[in-house]
């Protein structure tokens, strides 16, 4: 198998596994923050400023992802 045709196939599989990963983890990061929250309501603020930082860590899998698929794909033609 050619390289092109190696890297035509893989690149859109990369970002459909990173996407996936960063979909289930931004929701077990959204359902221990409820669950966090339901158990001290109290501390709603910290525990949503925390969960709003993990998920944007999280989110940069699929975006480094998507670079990197922007930048191979020069490398097909």
């Amino acid at each position: 198998m050619p390289y092109a045709s190696a890297l035509s196939f893989a690149l859109p599989l990369g970002i459909a596994i990173a996407a996936i990963g960063s979909g289930i983890g931004l929701g077990m990061i959204g359902q221990g923050a409820m669950q966090a929250i339901g158990r001290q309501p109290e501390a709603a603020a910290k525990i949503q400023l925390s969960m709003i930082i993990i998920a944007g860590l999280a989110e940069a899998l699929t975006i480094y992802a998507f670079v990197t698929m922007f930048v191979l794909s020069g490398k097909i033609g």
